[in-house]
């Protein structure tokens, strides 16, 4: 066991994590911390891109009212107009850290090439190909290298902040408790300030296109110190995952419709036209509830998106990841169309911060995914969280190095103690949990919802919390019961938020109240409350 001290303490390693610490003064002592590899964040697994107002016949209202109304009227105006228009800034920087984004050149013009996805009335999501998370997520993690500021640690997994109190009687954040999944060590990192950037929680469903990492870890912590949380029931599902046993969390870009993907039923016909006016590009909430609606109707244990009527050399070179992919499984998207299924997605919710990142926990900060700022409503626009990354990793980034010069470094906290506990014999235990957990969220807490079933997954949450408090209490821990631990607090947030929710709006679709209430709110749940 060791002792670490650092200016700010990271939790993270993907676009939001990697763009604080590239944006931090080069004087600052960072120590930058990954689950696992560097790659295994969210970001390196993102195919569409990134939305910008890039394009003259655009505009920043255009891209604004966009974003509103894909959130069904809970977005916050002043997180939008902020992320809005810090949009091309935040290209032009990353073009800077060395992002080689498609280009065009056709009809004696050039430029980059702009893609449109669903909820978007123009063109504006700048790719790379379509692995544009891999090309961002390369380029950050190349430029972090280079800095020697910054110390880089890799299978290390957050097990709970460390907070004291000042002398005015307000609480602070000072650090974490950090276990090391290689050597079975947990240690304490200390800092001045703190950043959770630790993603979403989709795995707390049986069917995701996440990365196994995204289990909560930052909200759940930040729960657990004291944070509000906001808007938790709006889980958004992916309209299209690919459908195969082996193509586990395999994700088929949005950007695919963008260019003219036909969803179909397994007859053939399609179907979008019935359920909006946008079809195939209407928002993610509306084309993930019409796949489950027809899959539901027709006992279908899939439905289709049909490219091939698009020339072979235009899939090739637009989609070569998923072209690749779906070779390697025996479909040829040039010629037949792709299997899909919707799967969790992406948390809209998370740790109520303000516009610089901030938590209720002074020196504790929340960027990305992990973060609730109000930008992206009841559902989130396509291709505006890797936005939302840049422009408020920057902004979190400004804010505390304008106030680390009047911080005082942490002087201690205690080490982790694990005289009490044994190693345990059952971790069948953990695993049997786990599936239970992802299996009643996704049958009861899903696309679409009802009281009856909110308050059976909230008699089965109750139980498991207490199953593994016990089990937490008493063994030794490991990086599946850390998750464990913190998908249960997600858990039981989504189906909290989702029984005070009596409308549908969104992403959180009850039958027993289908219609959407003139009264505008957010969830807000306090801790202790």
């Amino acid at each position: 066991m060791a002792t670490y001290h650092h200016d700010v303490l990271i939790i993270g390693s993907g676009a939001a994590g990697l763009t604080v610490a590239l944006q931090l003064p080069p004087e600052t002592d960072v120590a930058l911390l990954s689950k696992g590899q560097l790659t295994s964040a969210s970001t390196y697994y993102a195919q569409g891109g990134v939305a910008a107002v890039m394009d003259q016949k655009d505009s920043l209202e255009s891209h604004i009212a966009d974003t509103h109304v894909a959130g069904a009227g809970l977005c916050h105006d002043d997180a939008v107009r902020k992320t809005v228009e810090n949009g091309p800034d935040a290209i032009r920087w990353l073009i800077d850290q060395g992002v080689g984004f498609t280009r065009f050149s056709e009809d004696g013009q050039q430029g980059y090439h702009l893609t449109q996805e669903g909820g978007h009335s123009h063109r504006r999501v700048i790719h790379v190909a379509d692995a544009t998370g891999l090309a961002i997520s390369g380029a950050l993690i190349d430029q972090v290298h280079q800095r020697t500021n910054v110390t880089l640690f890799e299978h290390r997994v957050a097990v709970d902040l460390l907070h004291d109190t000042t002398a005015d009687g307000s609480r602070r954040c000072i650090g974490a408790y950090i276990h090391d999944s290689r050597h079975g060590t947990t240690d304490v990192f200390l800092a001045k300030c703190v950043v959770l950037a630790t993603g979403g929680a989709s795995k707390v469903y049986l069917y995701t296109s996440n990365p196994d990492v995204a289990t909560g870890d930052g909200v759940a912590m930040a729960w657990r110190a004291g944070c509000r949380v906001a808007n938790m029931e709006f889980m958004q599902f992916h309209p299209t995952c690919l459908y195969h046993p082996k193509a586990k969390s395999f994700l088929v870009t949005e950007a695919i419709r963008g260019e003219g993907g036909h969803l179909l039923l397994p007859d053939g016909e399609r179907f979008m036209h019935r359920f909006h006016e946008r079809g195939e590009l209407a928002p993610r909430d509306v084309v993930a509830r019409a796949i489950d609606y027809e899959m539901k109707r027709l006992g279908a244990d899939c439905l289709y998106l049909d490219i091939s009527h698009r020339p072979a050399d235009f899939i090739i070179n637009h989609f070569p990841t998923v072209y690749a992919k779906c070779l390697q499984l025996g479909i040829d998207i040039t010629r037949e169309p792709m299997p899909v299924v919707p799967a969790a997605h992406y948390t809209c919710g998370g740790v109520m911060t303000d516009l610089n990142g901030q938590t209720d926990l002074a020196g504790l900060y929340a960027i990305g995914e992990t973060a609730f700022t109000g930008l992206h409503g009841a559902n989130r626009m396509a291709s505006n969280s890797l936005l939302e990354c840049f422009v408020f990793g920057k902004a979190a980034s400004e804010h505390i190095a304008a106030r680390l010069p009047g911080m005082s470094q942490p002087e201690g906290a205690p080490e982790w103690d694990e005289s009490q506990v044994t190693d345990s014999d059952e971790d069948v235990i953990i695993s049997h949990n786990w599936d239970e957990l992802r299996r009643f969220m996704w049958d009861y807490v899903g696309i679409v919802r009802t009281v009856k079933r909110l308050e059976r997954a909230q008699h089965r949450i109750d139980l498991l919390k207490r199953e593994i408090a016990e089990y937490y209490s008493n063994y030794s821990i490991s990086n599946d019961l850390l998750e464990l631990r913190n998908l249960v607090v997600i858990g039981e947030l989504i189906i909290r938020s989702a029984l005070k929710r009596r409308e549908s709006r969104g992403l959180h679709y009850m039958l027993d109240y289908p219609d959407m209430l003139a009264e505008i709110h957010d969830t807000v749940l306090v801790p202790d409350s």
